[in-house]
């Protein structure tokens, strides 16, 4: 069994490094032809492209909007999660059916009129549209993922500790906060790809005045230009694990703040 286990680990392992190896040889060469091992040399024109042009400033564009998304995400979905978890309502199937609509109905059939909203109340082609447009599709994620916490957790300490004359606010913060944090850490990074990865719905929101990383690293992956697409490809993936990274353990700093300032 643990032979097994080993062989499956190990296929697991080469599975997922033999990718990114081919994407790291791709972006130091210029040509790579079959039926080479290895190319027969190696270049930094696509770093050096990388840096000269808007790429970087694309890129920040893209942290900044994805990092709004998230905040407001899991303030609009924390109440939702737990209005859902906690509480019977009239029409709570439906509400839940609502929250989980940008999943079920396709996003092309509504984003057409969802850009001419937005171009007649002066929203589009502005950071402010993309933001609002990325919140939608991370929406249900959240709302799912903190529903399941709130089911774990329950609200037992939440009444104990009122009936113990706390008051909301330190409920809340004390109680609540550090309980759900898990559930925090995990839709934070769900809706941070989600945003961050967004391409057709900031294209059409923004209309090329807002440019994101995404729109700039797509027409060199649809084009066929292995080397470009392959280093655009790495500083997303990089990205995006560094910025996971910190997510998590700014949040679980806090956390083992408040529970040692707690005790």
């Amino acid at each position: 069994m643990k032979k097994i286990y080993k062989i499956l680990l190990n296929s697991f392992v080469v599975l997922l490094i033999s990718p990114l190896t081919v994407l790291i040889i791709w972006s130091l060469t210029n040509s790579w032809t079959w039926p080479s091992l290895f190319p027969s040399e190696f270049s930094l024109n696509g770093l050096e492209y990388l840096i000269t042009t808007d790429s970087i400033k694309s890129l920040i564009t893209s942290l900044i909007i994805s990092t709004i998304v998230v905040i407001i995400t899991i303030i609009i979905s924390l109440p939702a999660a737990r209005a859902i978890s906690l509480y019977e309502f009239k029409g709570k199937r439906f509400f839940e059916l609502l929250i989980m609509s940008p999943i079920i109905i396709p996003t092309i059939s509504v984003a057409m009129g969802i850009h001419i909203t937005f171009m007649k109340i002066g929203i589009a082609n502005t950071i402010v549209g993309v933001v609002i447009i990325n919140i939608v599709p991370c929406i249900p994620y959240a709302v799912r993922i903190l529903t399941d916490v709130y089911d774990i957790v329950g609200n037992k300490l939440e009444v104990q500790a009122k009936v113990l004359g706390a008051n909301k606010f330190d409920t809340f913060k004390y109680i609540s906060l550090p309980l759900i944090m898990p559930g925090i850490v995990s839709a934070s990074s769900m809706c941070f790809i989600i945003s961050f990865g967004q391409y057709f719905l900031t294209y059409l929101i923004g209309s090329g005045v807002v440019v994101t990383y995404p729109m700039i690293m797509f027409p060199y992956i649809q084009s066929g230009d292995r080397t470009i697409a392959s280093l655009y490809s790495l500083v997303f993936l990089v990205v995006s694990v560094i910025v996971l990274f910190i997510l998590e353990k700014k949040i679980k700093s806090y956390y083992n703040e408040e529970q040692t300032t707690f005790l």
